[in-house]
């Protein structure tokens, strides 16, 4: 029985073709060895769509404050463009994706987030930003791995009450990662995982280890996010969680190897 894996790929590894063609033939090839499920943001197409709108951009320790207009304009840009745009690159590839947000058939039921209390003091409503609720795993995505098909997954979703809500794309991939019993997820984005006060790689690191570097605040904003996404992750049953640079991550080892691979930061319990 082939393994499951979770992959967020961060938006800035969707821009551009010489970047989205080969990770589109390694996800494919990936694929065949494993049920994927691909989450994506896309967060620098917001920001350029947002800027072009005239609204202005709030974040907080890497999670952005969404309004009504933002919430528009993150729908239109992940939803049309960015999830489009990786579908057809998985299709040209020979994958069989299927794009989605997770308001699809309920992939993912959202709460309104709690108020948080950021790494500076500060508490911060969020806005229209949601929160996982524990439901399960996905039958659409069961029943589409099931059948081969590559789930391709947009970090949107709604209430039960059908409200649209933002959903950062490391939280929601945690979340599924864990609602399907997956083995691994991985997270790529542009850096070569963590770095370490002098921007070398820290090729392994523990949960606590993990909260000890968003303690200290030697993680950034947009990292601070993706620790707290693996500490979820692994408490929730995941096996382990790599987060790698999406432009040189080796796919085709993701789905069989174990141990730390050069240039990825394996989180582990």
């Amino acid at each position: 029985m082939k393994p499951r894996l979770v992959l967020k790929l961060g938006g800035e590894l969707l821009e551009a073709p010489a970047d989205l063609q080969p990770i589109a033939a390694g996800i494919a090839r990936l694929a065949r060895r494993a049920c994927v499920v691909v989450v994506h943001g896309g967060g620098r197409e917001i920001d350029a769509a947002l800027a072009t709108a005239g609204i202005p951009k709030r974040q907080v320790d890497g999670l952005r404050v969404t309004d009504a207009r933002t919430l528009d304009v993150v729908v239109s840009v992940l939803a049309g463009a960015i999830n489009t745009r990786l579908v057809a690159a998985l299709r040209g590839a020979g994958a069989r994706p299927v794009g989605l947000t997770g308001a699809d058939a309920a992939v993912v039921t959202l709460r309104r987030a709690a108020p948080i209390a950021s790494v500076a003091g500060r508490t911060v409503d969020l806005g229209l930003v949601g929160s996982p609720t524990a439901n399960g795993a996905p039958q659409l995505l069961t029943d589409l791995l099931a059948r081969g098909y590559l789930p391709v997954v947009a970090c949107i979703g709604a209430t039960r009450r059908g409200q649209l809500l933002n959903v950062n794309a490391d939280t929601l991939a945690a979340h599924l990662a864990a609602a399907l019993r997956a083995s691994r997820l991985v997270i790529a984005g542009g850096t070569s995982g963590v770095l370490d006060a002098g921007g070398r790689t820290i090729e392994r690191l523990s949960a606590s280890g993990a909260a000890r570097l968003i303690r200290a605040g030697t993680a950034n904003k947009g990292m601070v996010a993706k620790l707290e996404a693996c500490r979820a992750a692994l408490r929730k049953g995941v096996g382990d969680v790599l987060i790698a640079n999406g432009r040189h991550v080796p796919f085709d080892l993701l789905a069989g190897a174990r141990g730390p691979l050069a240039g990825c930061t394996q989180v582990v319990r």
